[in-house]
């Protein structure tokens, strides 16, 4: 009988590959078209791939656990012969594999080698993870190192950024192969282990992240008008989306606060798009709302709830965490009063809110203090694109925003 290929399908832009977490169908198994069989993760969330067309599964010809490219055959399903003429029976050619280089002086820092069928830059302050994407990692320290130590570095997948606390022994405080292989011996004595391709995502994601001029500036900000609005709303709003709709006021008002600098070339957002982070298991995910300025109080909060719902099965996909140009950061939820939170690498800022606290405060035609609901505000930006005062007039207005939430 015909057959058809199960194709491990482009998850999303930048993704190469994917782990293999569930199969949901055996050999003999009848499936429908566009059926989810096999669940999949990436550094970003965890998917399903469906069957492209129905019939019955044939053999599944992947393993649990184990990472494939994007294109990899996963299986067959036994399909007739209409739906066979549309899928061409094919297997992707793998790609080639790159050798060590050899020790020749003055182009150590170009060699490359293979890891795991992986292809790694091994430059000075450069590797490739799985997501395809560079990750920055100049630092001081364990940076002189010979091509032997890069060839093992790349081995194992590690950069110049996890042995950044290895002082070398060698000449120039050059990092030897004994100083590494002394580094792992200390590892594998003690508790570890393998990270989650989404507690990578993060540690690559801030990685480079950091690679630009960072600063954060911070204010109060009076929450009680924004808990009096609230209790006449149904549903009710948490303060980290009035704060994520006071945001996107202010920047509909002033779109060129979250320009990026492109080059020598300043890239402006056509829609006002903001991710509201997520807490995850053994990560954080950042789904984006789109054209948040036009979007009302009740449909945010009916939006977050199932966020939160998708976050928990870690099923925000990767287009849904894409295209942001801010995000907000509620850790007051975490009774966190103060944070400097680190804005993607493709965003310009990130709004962080700090936990409410009573406090008092002086009012003037009482002639006393009075209690008020003060929570720490703060807004971290890359100093590229926005300096100190256009950051200031942001927050400030984002400020005047949730002490009046009646115009949000």
């Amino acid at each position: 009988m015909p057959q058809v290929p199960i194709i491990m399908p482009q998850l999303g832009e930048s993704i190469a590959e994917a782990t293999i977490v569930d199969i949901k169908v055996k050999p003999g198994d009848k499936v429908v078209d566009d059926q989810e069989i096999i669940d999949v993760e990436t550094n970003k969330a965890v998917m399903g791939v469906t069957t492209p067309c129905k019939g019955k599964i044939d053999r599944i010809t992947v393993e649990l656990k184990e990472t494939y490219p994007v294109g990899t055959v996963l299986g067959y399903i036994e399909a007739s012969e209409q739906d066979a003429a549309r899928f061409a029976k094919h297997a992707p050619t793998p790609p080639p594999q790159k050798e060590v280089a050899e020790e020749i002086p003055a182009r150590a820092d170009q060699e490359i080698a293979p890891a795991r069928e992986r292809k790694i830059a091994t430059r000075d302050g450069d590797g490739e993870r799985a997501g395809g994407l560079p990750v920055p990692a100049i630092i001081k320290g364990a940076t002189f190192m010979s091509p032997r130590v890069r060839a093992r570095m790349a081995e194992l997948q590690l950069t110049t950024a996890d042995l950044a606390g290895v002082m070398g022994t060698g000449a120039g405080n050059r990092v030897t192969i004994k100083d590494l292989e002394s580094f792992l011996h200390k590892i594998e004595n003690q508790t570890a282990h393998e990270a989650s391709k989404i507690r990578a995502g993060v540690a690559d994601a801030m990685r480079r992240s950091w690679t630009r001029p960072l600063s954060t500036i911070g204010s109060s900000v009076n929450l009680d008008p924004a808990l009096q609005d609230r209790q006449s709303r149904d549903p009710k709003p948490g303060l980290g989306l009035y704060a994520l709709r006071a945001l996107a006021f202010a920047l509909a008002e002033n779109p060129a606060a979250a320009a990026k600098l492109i080059g020598n070339s300043v890239v402006q957002s056509n829609s006002i798009d903001i991710g509201i982070a997520v807490e995850a298991e053994d990560g954080i995910m950042v789904p984006v709302i789109r054209g948040a300025d036009k979007t009302s109080l009740a449909d945010l909060t009916t939006k977050y709830k199932e966020l939160i719902d998708l976050a928990r099965q870690r099923r925000i996909s990767p287009d849904m965490q894409t295209g942001g140009i801010a995000t907000v950061s509620n850790f007051g939820i975490f009774g966190m009063e103060w944070g400097t939170p680190i804005p993607l690498p493709d965003q310009t800022l990130l709004l962080g809110l700090g936990v409410g606290k009573k406090v008092p405060s002086w009012d003037d035609a009482k002639t006393q203090f009075v209690p008020k609901t003060e929570a720490q505000i703060t807004l971290s930006f890359d100093h590229r694109s926005i300096d100190g005062g256009g950051a200031s007039r942001l927050l400030k207005r984002v400020i005047e925003l949730l002490e009046n939430p009646k115009e949000l």
